[in-house]
């Protein structure tokens, strides 16, 4: 019989790829990366009938159009969020980036356009994510939510407690919101 190896993963840190334990998925990914699909082909289909109509569809505009389209869709295509105990990793369209849930230093709120949460950890290493993605998705949240108080009680998380009581807030919050919602009271 052969022995299997495994390798980590493009991206991923030897020694953290193979964490043990289970697994956890942004659950709404998938109709998200359909959105985006669906807003690009809706787009590109607009900007193409629109030239034809007018009679101006030639092959430098329609590939223009269709670069368009394309960079629409970038833009819209969220990262897929996953947890492992011990490791949090968020890969886009090219990159992927992880961090030691375990041993995080800070964690701290990036406001601007849509607000984000920025995670680093001892290694260095740096992972941005919408925190609306935690909300939704309990079972990311629990990993998170162990791996800090972790961290918290190694003393290695610096600065965020505030941050994740806030999130922890929110989330319990909607939490609520939808258990009133479901039984009728509200």
């Amino acid at each position: 019989m052969e022995r299997r190896t495994t390798r980590p993963a493009s991206g991923a840190r030897a020694g953290h790829a193979g964490s043990p334990g289970p697994l956890s998925r942004d659950i709404h990914w998938a109709g998200e990366r359909r959105s985006a699909i669906g807003a690009a082909l809706l787009f590109g289909t607009a900007l193409f009938a629109l030239d034809a109509g007018f009679g101006r569809l030639d092959v430098i505009r329609g590939v223009v159009w269709t670069g368009l389209a394309v960079l629409l869709f970038v833009i819209l295509l969220p990262p897929r969020v996953s947890t492992r105990p011990g490791l949090l990793t968020a890969r886009g369209l090219l990159l992927e980036r992880s961090v030691r849930t375990d041993s995080l230093v800070a964690v701290r709120w990036s406001d601007g356009v849509s607000q984000r949460m920025v995670l680093r950890d001892t290694e260095g290493s740096r992972v941005e994510i919408d925190p609306t993605v935690l909300v939704r998705n309990p079972a990311l949240w629990r990993r998170l939510d162990a791996d800090t108080r972790a961290s918290l009680s190694r003393g290695t998380l610096l600065c965020g407690a505030t941050a994740l009581h806030e999130l922890a807030e929110r989330i319990d919050r909607e939490t609520a919101q939808r258990v009133f919602q479901v039984s009728g009271l509200r």
